[in-house]
Protein backbone atom coordinates (compact mmCIF):
# COMPACT_ATOMS: atom_id res chain seq x y z
CA UNK A 1 0.00 0.00 0.00
CA UNK A 2 1.09 3.56 -1.01
CA UNK A 3 0.12 6.54 -0.99
CA UNK A 4 2.12 10.32 -1.87
CA UNK A 5 2.79 12.57 0.61
CA UNK A 6 2.62 16.73 0.06
CA UNK A 7 6.20 16.89 -0.92
CA UNK A 8 5.38 14.33 -3.66
CA UNK A 9 7.36 11.32 -2.44
CA UNK A 10 6.03 7.65 -1.98
CA UNK A 11 5.69 6.86 1.37
CA UNK A 12 5.78 2.58 2.29
CA UNK A 13 3.74 1.31 4.89
CA UNK A 14 4.23 -2.06 6.95
CA UNK A 15 1.88 -4.65 7.18
CA UNK A 16 1.08 -3.30 10.82
CA UNK A 17 0.48 0.31 9.41
CA UNK A 18 -3.12 -0.20 7.80
CA UNK A 19 -4.71 2.21 10.25
CA UNK A 20 -2.15 5.05 9.60
CA UNK A 21 -2.33 4.56 5.33
CA UNK A 22 -6.16 5.14 5.95
CA UNK A 23 -5.86 8.17 7.81
CA UNK A 24 -3.10 9.33 5.36
CA UNK A 25 -5.36 8.78 2.29
CA UNK A 26 -8.30 10.74 4.22
CA UNK A 27 -5.49 13.47 4.83
CA UNK A 28 -4.56 13.47 0.97
CA UNK A 29 -8.17 13.47 -0.47
CA UNK A 30 -8.75 16.74 1.72
CA UNK A 31 -5.85 18.31 1.06
CA UNK A 32 -7.33 18.35 -3.05
CA UNK A 33 -10.67 19.98 -1.82
CA UNK A 34 -8.05 23.20 -0.32
CA UNK A 35 -5.27 23.26 -2.87
CA UNK A 36 -3.79 26.50 -1.72
CA UNK A 37 -2.86 24.15 1.65
CA UNK A 38 -4.44 27.81 3.46
CA UNK A 39 -4.49 27.23 7.60
CA UNK A 40 -8.04 28.88 7.34
CA UNK A 41 -9.81 26.29 4.30
CA UNK A 42 -12.58 25.11 4.57
CA UNK A 43 -11.32 21.40 5.32
CA UNK A 44 -8.63 22.80 7.68
CA UNK A 45 -9.93 21.78 10.77
CA UNK A 46 -11.01 18.68 9.50
CA UNK A 47 -7.30 17.74 8.88
CA UNK A 48 -6.15 18.64 11.81
CA UNK A 49 -7.95 16.60 13.76
CA UNK A 50 -6.42 13.65 11.48
CA UNK A 51 -3.57 14.75 12.09
CA UNK A 52 -4.26 14.46 15.86
CA UNK A 53 -5.63 11.27 15.97
CA UNK A 54 -3.26 10.50 13.32
CA UNK A 55 -0.14 11.10 15.85
CA UNK A 56 -1.74 9.44 18.93
CA UNK A 57 -1.98 6.50 16.93
CA UNK A 58 1.85 6.23 15.60
CA UNK A 59 2.18 6.82 19.64
CA UNK A 60 0.50 3.72 20.17
CA UNK A 61 2.10 1.54 17.97
CA UNK A 62 5.44 2.20 18.03
CA UNK A 63 5.57 2.02 21.47
CA UNK A 64 4.30 -1.12 21.77
CA UNK A 65 5.97 -2.94 18.69
CA UNK A 66 7.19 -6.51 18.80
CA UNK A 67 10.07 -7.98 17.87
CA UNK A 68 9.40 -9.17 14.57
CA UNK A 69 7.41 -5.51 13.72
CA UNK A 70 10.72 -4.29 15.02
CA UNK A 71 12.68 -6.32 12.04
CA UNK A 72 10.05 -4.74 9.61
CA UNK A 73 10.68 -1.10 10.65
CA UNK A 74 14.87 -1.61 10.64
CA UNK A 75 14.21 -3.30 6.67
CA UNK A 76 11.99 -0.80 5.59
CA UNK A 77 12.94 0.40 2.26
CA UNK A 78 12.85 3.92 2.65
CA UNK A 79 15.11 3.75 6.22
CA UNK A 80 18.18 6.18 5.94
CA UNK A 81 21.12 4.02 4.87
CA UNK A 82 24.89 4.93 5.00
CA UNK A 83 24.85 6.91 1.69
CA UNK A 84 22.35 9.33 3.09
CA UNK A 85 24.50 9.72 6.57
CA UNK A 86 27.97 10.03 4.21
CA UNK A 87 26.15 12.82 2.29
CA UNK A 88 24.12 14.51 5.12
CA UNK A 89 25.70 14.01 8.81
CA UNK A 90 29.26 13.93 7.92
CA UNK A 91 31.21 16.82 5.84
CA UNK A 92 34.78 16.95 3.63
CA UNK A 93 34.46 12.90 2.90
CA UNK A 94 36.64 11.37 1.08
CA UNK A 95 35.73 7.98 -0.23
CA UNK A 96 39.00 5.21 0.26
CA UNK A 97 38.94 2.16 -2.16
CA UNK A 98 40.38 -1.42 -2.34
CA UNK A 99 42.02 -3.77 0.51
CA UNK A 100 45.10 -4.02 -1.33
CA UNK A 101 44.53 -8.11 -1.83
CA UNK A 102 41.82 -8.45 -3.99
CA UNK A 103 39.30 -5.76 -4.98
CA UNK A 104 36.83 -3.13 -3.94
CA UNK A 105 34.04 -5.05 -1.73
CA UNK A 106 30.87 -2.00 -2.26
CA UNK A 107 28.75 -3.52 0.65
CA UNK A 108 31.32 -1.79 2.94
CA UNK A 109 32.38 2.14 2.38
CA UNK A 110 35.02 3.12 3.67
CA UNK A 111 36.19 7.46 4.16
CA UNK A 112 37.98 9.80 5.81
CA UNK A 113 35.13 12.76 7.23
CA UNK A 114 34.19 15.28 9.97
CA UNK A 115 31.85 15.21 12.57
CA UNK A 116 30.89 17.66 14.33
CA UNK A 117 34.79 19.34 15.15
CA UNK A 118 35.62 16.00 14.82
CA UNK A 119 37.94 14.54 11.64
CA UNK A 120 37.42 10.44 11.44
CA UNK A 121 37.46 7.75 9.89
CA UNK A 122 34.22 6.38 8.62
CA UNK A 123 33.56 2.61 8.14
CA UNK A 124 29.84 1.66 7.14
CA UNK A 125 27.72 -0.98 5.37
CA UNK A 126 25.65 0.30 2.06
CA UNK A 127 22.78 -1.82 1.12
CA UNK A 128 22.73 0.45 -2.00
CA UNK A 129 19.34 2.81 -3.12
CA UNK A 130 18.02 1.49 -6.22
CA UNK A 131 18.01 -1.77 -7.51
CA UNK A 132 21.08 -2.16 -9.44
CA UNK A 133 23.21 -0.29 -6.58
CA UNK A 134 21.53 -3.08 -4.74
CA UNK A 135 22.65 -5.74 -6.49
CA UNK A 136 26.18 -4.22 -6.46
CA UNK A 137 26.63 -4.30 -3.10
CA UNK A 138 25.08 -8.04 -2.59
CA UNK A 139 21.95 -6.00 -0.95
CA UNK A 140 24.93 -4.92 2.14
CA UNK A 141 26.23 -8.43 2.58
CA UNK A 142 29.95 -7.77 2.81
CA UNK A 143 33.03 -9.62 1.02
CA UNK A 144 36.11 -10.57 2.91
CA UNK A 145 37.56 -8.22 0.75
CA UNK A 146 35.37 -5.77 2.39
CA UNK A 147 36.33 -6.47 5.70
CA UNK A 148 39.78 -6.41 5.18
CA UNK A 149 39.27 -2.74 3.46
CA UNK A 150 38.02 -1.41 6.84
CA UNK A 151 40.73 -3.28 8.76
CA UNK A 152 43.33 -1.59 6.26
CA UNK A 153 41.32 1.63 6.85
CA UNK A 154 41.55 1.55 10.28
CA UNK A 155 45.11 1.23 10.63
CA UNK A 156 45.34 4.28 8.79
CA UNK A 157 43.47 5.84 11.24
CA UNK A 158 45.55 4.23 14.50
CA UNK A 159 48.33 5.34 12.85
CA UNK A 160 47.32 9.13 12.04
CA UNK A 161 45.45 9.31 15.82
CA UNK A 162 41.89 9.36 14.02
CA UNK A 163 39.08 8.16 15.93
CA UNK A 164 37.24 5.62 13.80
CA UNK A 165 33.26 5.36 13.64
CA UNK A 166 31.33 2.56 12.75
CA UNK A 167 28.08 2.30 10.76
CA UNK A 168 26.34 -1.30 10.69
CA UNK A 169 23.95 -2.24 8.94
CA UNK A 170 23.86 -5.87 7.29
CA UNK A 171 21.58 -8.68 7.15
CA UNK A 172 24.78 -11.15 7.74
CA UNK A 173 28.25 -11.50 5.44
CA UNK A 174 27.90 -12.83 2.06
CA UNK A 175 27.18 -16.45 2.29
CA UNK A 176 28.65 -17.53 -1.51
CA UNK A 177 31.46 -19.67 -2.40
CA UNK A 178 33.85 -17.35 -3.69
CA UNK A 179 33.52 -15.27 -0.22
CA UNK A 180 34.12 -18.64 1.32
CA UNK A 181 36.91 -19.68 -1.00
CA UNK A 182 38.61 -16.21 -0.16
CA UNK A 183 38.30 -16.52 3.70
CA UNK A 184 34.97 -14.87 4.60
CA UNK A 185 35.31 -16.32 8.47
CA UNK A 186 38.98 -15.75 8.98
CA UNK A 187 38.61 -11.97 7.56
CA UNK A 188 35.57 -11.45 9.87
CA UNK A 189 37.57 -13.06 12.95
CA UNK A 190 40.64 -10.75 12.48
CA UNK A 191 39.38 -7.61 12.38
CA UNK A 192 37.24 -8.95 15.63
CA UNK A 193 41.15 -9.77 17.05
CA UNK A 194 42.80 -6.04 15.82
CA UNK A 195 39.17 -4.03 16.83
CA UNK A 196 39.94 -5.58 20.06
CA UNK A 197 43.21 -3.34 20.54
CA UNK A 198 43.26 -0.46 17.78
CA UNK A 199 44.86 1.87 19.41
CA UNK A 200 42.24 4.89 19.08
CA UNK A 201 38.97 5.28 19.96
CA UNK A 202 35.83 3.38 18.51
CA UNK A 203 32.09 4.38 17.93
CA UNK A 204 29.68 1.83 16.59
CA UNK A 205 26.12 2.86 15.55
CA UNK A 206 23.53 -0.18 13.87
CA UNK A 207 21.35 2.22 12.11
CA UNK A 208 19.63 -0.69 10.15
CA UNK A 209 20.48 -4.49 10.28
CA UNK A 210 22.97 -5.77 12.51
CA UNK A 211 23.03 -9.21 11.43
CA UNK A 212 25.67 -12.42 12.56
CA UNK A 213 29.25 -12.25 12.34
CA UNK A 214 28.62 -9.75 9.40
CA UNK A 215 27.47 -6.68 11.85
CA UNK A 216 30.74 -8.18 13.86
CA UNK A 217 32.94 -7.60 11.34
CA UNK A 218 33.34 -3.78 12.52
CA UNK A 219 31.25 -3.84 15.39
CA UNK A 220 33.94 -4.06 18.17
CA UNK A 221 33.85 -0.53 19.89
CA UNK A 222 34.76 1.66 23.08
CA UNK A 223 30.94 2.37 22.75
CA UNK A 224 27.99 0.41 20.97
CA UNK A 225 24.44 2.13 19.93
CA UNK A 226 21.45 0.96 18.47
CA UNK A 227 18.49 2.72 16.90
CA UNK A 228 15.56 2.19 19.03
CA UNK A 229 13.97 0.53 15.68
CA UNK A 230 16.66 -1.46 14.99
CA UNK A 231 17.94 -4.83 15.69
CA UNK A 232 21.14 -6.45 16.80
CA UNK A 233 21.16 -10.69 16.83
CA UNK A 234 23.40 -13.64 16.29
CA UNK A 235 21.33 -14.64 13.30
CA UNK A 236 18.10 -13.25 11.39
CA UNK A 237 14.85 -14.14 12.31
CA UNK A 238 14.05 -16.09 9.18
CA UNK A 239 17.93 -18.10 9.39
CA UNK A 240 17.02 -19.23 13.21
CA UNK A 241 13.66 -20.18 12.17
CA UNK A 242 15.09 -22.38 9.22
CA UNK A 243 17.22 -24.35 11.69
CA UNK A 244 15.10 -24.74 14.66
CA UNK A 245 11.50 -25.67 13.27
CA UNK A 246 12.62 -26.03 9.33
CA UNK A 247 9.98 -23.41 8.61
CA UNK A 248 10.90 -19.62 7.77
CA UNK A 249 7.02 -18.63 8.49
CA UNK A 250 7.88 -18.89 12.35
CA UNK A 251 10.17 -16.03 11.83
CA UNK A 252 8.16 -13.78 14.53
CA UNK A 253 8.50 -16.74 16.86
CA UNK A 254 12.39 -16.81 16.70
CA UNK A 255 12.29 -12.98 16.48
CA UNK A 256 10.85 -13.37 20.45
CA UNK A 257 13.33 -15.67 21.18
CA UNK A 258 16.30 -14.13 20.10
CA UNK A 259 16.21 -10.75 22.37
CA UNK A 260 17.23 -8.75 19.16
CA UNK A 261 15.54 -5.37 20.21
CA UNK A 262 17.21 -2.11 21.58
CA UNK A 263 15.53 -2.20 24.80
CA UNK A 264 16.45 -6.12 25.15
CA UNK A 265 20.11 -5.43 24.47
CA UNK A 266 20.40 -2.82 27.10
CA UNK A 267 19.01 -4.33 29.56
CA UNK A 268 21.36 -8.12 28.68
CA UNK A 269 24.48 -5.12 28.51
CA UNK A 270 24.98 -5.73 24.78
CA UNK A 271 24.76 -2.67 23.93
CA UNK A 272 25.53 0.87 25.44
CA UNK A 273 22.76 3.25 24.29
CA UNK A 274 19.36 2.84 22.57
CA UNK A 275 19.18 5.85 19.90
CA UNK A 276 15.60 7.55 20.24
CA UNK A 277 14.16 7.38 16.73
CA UNK A 278 11.40 9.52 15.49
CA UNK A 279 7.58 8.89 15.90
CA UNK A 280 6.92 6.42 13.18
CA UNK A 281 10.71 5.17 12.64
CA UNK A 282 13.28 6.51 11.16
CA UNK A 283 11.95 6.38 7.41
CA UNK A 284 9.79 9.39 8.34
CA UNK A 285 11.75 12.10 9.58
CA UNK A 286 15.53 11.80 8.21
CA UNK A 287 16.68 15.09 9.48
CA UNK A 288 15.73 14.34 13.48
CA UNK A 289 17.20 10.87 13.05
CA UNK A 290 20.50 11.92 11.64
CA UNK A 291 21.03 14.84 14.50
CA UNK A 292 20.47 11.79 17.04
CA UNK A 293 22.84 9.87 15.57
CA UNK A 294 25.40 12.56 15.43
CA UNK A 295 24.73 13.79 18.62
CA UNK A 296 25.40 10.59 20.08
CA UNK A 297 28.71 9.92 18.11
CA UNK A 298 30.22 13.55 18.95
CA UNK A 299 29.83 13.56 23.07
CA UNK A 300 30.99 9.70 22.69
CA UNK A 301 34.27 10.94 20.70
CA UNK A 302 34.36 14.32 23.22
CA UNK A 303 34.28 11.53 26.36
CA UNK A 304 36.71 8.90 24.49
CA UNK A 305 39.50 11.41 23.62
CA UNK A 306 39.63 12.51 26.72
CA UNK A 307 41.49 9.25 28.29
CA UNK A 308 44.95 7.88 28.04
CA UNK A 309 44.60 5.40 25.20
CA UNK A 310 46.00 2.67 27.38
CA UNK A 311 43.53 2.91 29.56
CA UNK A 312 41.00 2.97 27.06
CA UNK A 313 42.23 -0.10 25.40
CA UNK A 314 41.66 -1.49 29.25
CA UNK A 315 38.42 -0.40 29.74
CA UNK A 316 37.32 -2.12 25.64
CA UNK A 317 38.95 -5.16 27.31
CA UNK A 318 37.13 -5.44 29.93
CA UNK A 319 33.77 -4.28 28.13
CA UNK A 320 34.00 -7.39 25.97
CA UNK A 321 34.75 -9.80 28.46
CA UNK A 322 31.99 -8.59 30.37
CA UNK A 323 29.57 -9.83 27.72
CA UNK A 324 27.16 -12.50 28.81
CA UNK A 325 28.26 -12.00 32.45
CA UNK A 326 24.99 -10.27 33.02
CA UNK A 327 22.94 -13.64 31.50
CA UNK A 328 23.99 -16.02 34.59
CA UNK A 329 26.63 -16.13 37.04
CA UNK A 330 29.61 -18.07 37.62
CA UNK A 331 28.62 -19.83 40.56
CA UNK A 332 24.81 -20.16 38.82
CA UNK A 333 26.41 -21.51 35.99
CA UNK A 334 28.93 -24.20 38.48
CA UNK A 335 25.59 -25.34 40.20
CA UNK A 336 23.62 -26.04 36.92
CA UNK A 337 26.61 -27.97 35.92
CA UNK A 338 26.84 -29.78 38.81
CA UNK A 339 22.82 -30.55 38.92
CA UNK A 340 23.20 -31.54 35.49
CA UNK A 341 26.66 -34.34 36.09
CA UNK A 342 24.61 -35.64 39.21
CA UNK A 343 21.74 -36.40 37.53
CA UNK A 344 23.46 -38.17 34.94
CA UNK A 345 25.42 -40.68 37.19
CA UNK A 346 22.30 -40.99 39.07
CA UNK A 347 20.53 -41.85 35.66
CA UNK A 348 23.23 -44.07 34.70
CA UNK A 349 23.52 -46.15 38.06
CA UNK A 350 19.98 -46.42 38.20
CA UNK A 351 20.35 -48.13 34.24
CA UNK A 352 23.35 -50.54 35.31
CA UNK A 353 20.96 -51.21 38.88
CA UNK A 354 18.05 -52.55 36.40
CA UNK A 355 20.25 -54.54 34.28
CA UNK A 356 21.61 -56.29 37.21
CA UNK A 357 18.49 -56.72 38.35
CA UNK A 358 17.37 -58.24 35.29
CA UNK A 359 19.99 -60.76 35.11
CA UNK A 360 19.29 -61.84 38.50
CA UNK A 361 15.68 -62.74 37.84
CA UNK A 362 14.84 -66.40 37.16
CA UNK A 363 13.93 -66.39 33.45
CA UNK A 364 10.70 -68.20 32.27
CA UNK A 365 10.60 -72.16 31.25
CA UNK A 366 10.42 -72.44 27.31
Amino acid sequence: MTIKDIKNTVLQYLPFESEIAELDRQIEELRKQNPQQSLQGETSPQIRALQVQQTELLKKIYSNLTPWQTVQVARHPQRPILSDYLSQMFKDVRILHGDRCFGDDRAIVTALGQIGREKVMIVGQNKGKDVKEKIACNFGCPNPEGYRKALAKMKLAEKFGLPVVTLIDTPGAYPGVGAEERGQAQAIAVNLMEMSRLRTPIVCVVIGEGGSGGALGIGVGDRMAILEHSYYSVISPEGCAAILWHDGTQAPRAAEALKLTGKELLALKLVDAVIPEPLGGAHRNLHDTLFNVEQYITKSLTQLKRMPIDKLLDARYQKIRAIGASCVSASEFAAVKEKRQIAERLSLKAQLDAAETAKLQPQPQS
